[in-house]
């Protein structure tokens, strides 16, 4: 066990549970038996692993490898207890390396049959997913897993990768060669200098220069190519709360499921610090959080994800629906639901580009938050998920200026949220007030200027790092071609918008449904994503039935 990984000491007997003799029995049929040398490897770090391994006999040393090439232990497997990690329910690559240490007898369930097992054996399935969950936050917590990220803290490149990799919760390392000696050291071993960066070593010793989040995914095996050949019952474009929702109910249906995310699973949800409305969490949960959870639910029951994959073009293919992407992979579908949601606005601001990704941000997580610790921060917006980052923020930096064109926070804002800024002495609220300007060079943020609209009195101050939440507008602009109806703000028009008999969440196109912030009318609340994303799959299950009736 790692002494760094405090959720594996703590929580030790969940993340590696002993199966007794009788479960091990109950196992067989899911698996088959296999027999390894002293010395073969049951897994690779990046490298598909054949699936989860259940010890039957000997010893197995499950092994971290920093970038430098020095090993870690984690855990030593004998009877009863299993390899296995996230990674293996999706046959996605393993973030650890398992190596026989005698010989070893094991039974390997590969992912289809591991899927199959969490839902046939339900308290089994229940050990095994809180195991296969608290394994992955050890090497969350480990910083030691995963991909090697080499550049410097503040560099945009480098948050755009981190933050890739965190919304995905995949564990990552980002290493500074300006802080970092073991930086320095890596530099030298690969042959680079600070003019090469960034550059990511993946764990199979492959390296990026500077890549596309599309070709980082590939490097980890985190997204395959879409087999075209197969007829999905359903493909969900995006991956927040709505389309996550109807991914969980469709695949525990039955229905083979299809999700698509252009960036990574949870939304705007996944980038609030903390949301306490939701139901059944009183001491409240993270965006992300809440989010995973329902991603490996969805994977527990079939789901299939490809993140991240943008669908460009959705049009009609001899009896499916075809959902064309921007990697030029098809998807084929008896069914579309649309939950694409909203995205922040950007503010009319000359030079913002120049600052983005660097020192204009547009969520607040860990990442960004140790940017900017002990300093001043300017945040706008006066919603939930503004209020959400500034509670978060403030606990982190020196003050948060909270700038809103509104004069009040309760027009827009949870009257729970307002209590705790109100609370908070770094926190002050500016009314009516937006950004004039923002100032710097070579990229570097220095300055920021901002106007009191009723007066046009303005103020500047040193301040290095701006959030925005300034409302949202919705991601319907690869629509255009499909006939869908959307409204004047770019909404997309469903039932009774559509026709005075239309079915309730059903597009003007037939099989072709709208979910979450992208419909137009919508409540733009984690709940009722959530609630239609299941309302939705019994429309589905309607139109398949009314298409089987007219054939």
């Amino acid at each position: 066990m790692a002494d760094t990984s405090s959720v594996l000491e703590t929580r030790h007997d969940q993340a590696f549970p002993q199966f007794t003799e009788a479960e091990i029995g109950r196992l067989q049929q899911y698996g088959t038996a296999r027999h390894y040398k002293t010395g073969d490897r049951l897994s690779v770090s990046g490298e598909m692993a054949p699936g989860m391994q259940v010890i039957l006999a000997g010893e197995v040393e499950v092994t971290l490898k920093d970038p430098l090439g020095q090993k870690e232990f984690i855990v030593m497997h004998r009877r009863g207890s299993f390899t296995a990690e996230l990674a293996t329910l999706s046959g996605a690559p393993s973030l650890v390396t398992a190596t026989a240490k005698s010989d070893v007898e094991a039974l390997v369930i590969p992912p289809a049959k591991l899927r199959e097992l969490m839902v046939e054996e339900a308290e089994l399935g229940e050990r095994i997913m809180r195991a296969l969950i608290l394994r992955r936050v050890g090497l969350l917590e480990s910083g030691r897993s995963g991909p090697v990220i080499i550049g410097g803290a503040e560099q945009s490149d480098v948050l755009r990768l981190g933050s890739f990799l965190d919304r995905n919760g995949h564990p990552h390392q980002i290493l500074d060669p300006g802080s970092d000696a073991n930086a320095k050291s890596l530099l030298e071993q690969l042959n680079l200098s600070a003019a090469d960066l960034p550059v990511v070593v993946c764990p199979t010793g492959q390296r990026l220069n500077n890549p596309t989040e599309n070709e980082l995914a590939s490097c980890l095996g985190l997204v395959r190519p879409i087999d075209s050949t197969t007829l999905y019952d359903v493909a969900i474009v995006g991956a927040g709360p709505a389309g996550l929702a109807a991914a969980v109910y469709a695949a525990s249906e039955g229905l083979e499921v299809l999700v698509l995310d252009r960036r990574a699973f949870g939304g705007q949800a996944g980038a609030s610090a903390r949301i306490e409305n939701y139901l059944g969490f009183p001491t409240g949960i993270t965006g992300l959080a809440l989010t995973a959870r329902a991603y490996n639910q969805a994977q527990k029951f079939g789901a299939q994800f490809s993140i991240p994959d943008e669908a460009v073009r959705l049009r009609e293919a001899d009896v499916a629906l075809m959902l064309d992407t921007a990697d030029g992979d098809h998807a084929r579908a008896r069914s579309v639901v649309i939950a694409t949601g909203a995205r922040y606005r950007r503010p009319d601001i000359p030079n913002l580009s120049e600052f983005e990704g660097s020192h204009v941000h547009y969520w607040a997580s860990a990442l960004e938050a140790k940017l900017c610790a002990g300093e001043d921060v300017v945040l706008v917006g006066a919603g939930n998920s503004a209020g959400q980052a500034a509670v978060f923020l403030a606990a982190r930096v020196k003050k948060v200026w909270l700038l809103m064109r509104g004069k009040r926070l309760e027009d827009s804002m949870s009257h729970y949220l307002i209590e705790r800024i109100a609370a908070q002495d770094n926190i002050e609220v500016l009314a009516e007030t937006e950004i004039a300007a923002l100032e710097g060079h070579h990229g570097k943020l220095e300055r920021v200027r901002w106007r009191y609209k009723p007066s046009g009195k303005e103020t500047e101050r040193r301040i290095r790092h701006v959030f925005l939440f300034i409302g949202a507008e919705p991601n319907t602009g690869w629509l255009k071609a499909s006939g869908i109806e959307i409204d004047e703000k770019g909404f997309i028009r469903t039932g009774v918008e559509c026709g005075k008999h239309h079915p309730p969440l059903q597009t003007s196109r037939a099989g072709v449904f709208a979910i979450g912030d992208v419909r137009s009318g919508s409540v733009k609340r984690v709940a009722a994503a959530v609630g239609e994303g299941a309302q939705v799959v019994a429309a589905l299950h309607a139109h398949f039935a009314e298409r089987d009736q007219a054939r």
